[in-house]
């Protein structure tokens, strides 16, 4: 948050989660270093368009839940499928859409404390955080999860919660894929840091 920003138009309806960013990701500031605009350009830029891309997951899912409701309530035939649709295409929405939800700051966090602290000081423990926690931890899932889609992959393993037995190995892969672009974004959060840390202000 730069010094000179109006307070009260800030989005603060919730004081346990962070300012919501609704600019663009070409919105750097000119005395930016032109490698690091590039990068924090690129990784947002994959960010928001996957954002606005798997957010249209949504569309099947409202269908597949509407569908089973109607079904299952007028019908009294209730689907083997529904379940599982609703689990797997949520989940995946949940984990591609991370990414995209650290790059609009509206990950929760007790945002009433932080928002009070000078740029300088919010984005040094940020750095901090990124560096010693957040890294080391989703460098360590996407090991963990690229190994459990590729076996599931390999295997072709099914579900076994329900009679329909979908194949698990796609939704599965969307823990890795996810992790990707979570540590892809942070990359972008950690240099926006690194510049808020020198200039007393944050770039965006």
């Amino acid at each position: 948050m730069s010094e000179d920003v109006d307070v009260s138009k800030l989005d603060i309806s919730d004081e346990m989660i962070a300012e919501r960013r609704s600019g663009s990701p070409a919105g750097l500031p000119d005395d930016m270093p032109p490698w690091m605009r590039t990068i924090i350009t690129l990784a947002d830029t994959v960010s928001l368009w996957v954002g606005r891309i798997f957010c249209w997951m949504l569309v099947p899912l409202m269908l597949a839940m509407v569908y089973e409701v109607v079904a299952r309530k007028l019908f009294v035939a209730p689907t083997d499928w529904a379940y599982d649709i609703s689990r797997m295409v949520s989940g995946g929405m949940f984990m591609i859409g991370a990414g995209y939800a650290l790059m609009r700051g509206v990950h929760i966090r007790a945002d009433f404390i932080y928002r009070q602290w000078p740029s300088r000081q919010q984005a040094l423990i940020d750095f901090i955080l990124y560096i010693f926690l957040f890294f080391p931890a989703m460098i360590f899932f996407f090991w963990v999860s690229f190994d459990y889609a590729s076996v599931a992959w390999v295997r072709w393993e099914l579900s076994m919660d329900t009679a329909w037995m979908a194949p698990v190995a796609p939704v599965r892969s969307a823990m890795p894929l996810g992790a990707a672009l979570l540590i892809l974004q942070g990359i972008s959060e950690t240099l926006k840091c690194t510049y808020a840390i020198k200039n007393n202000r944050w770039p965006t």
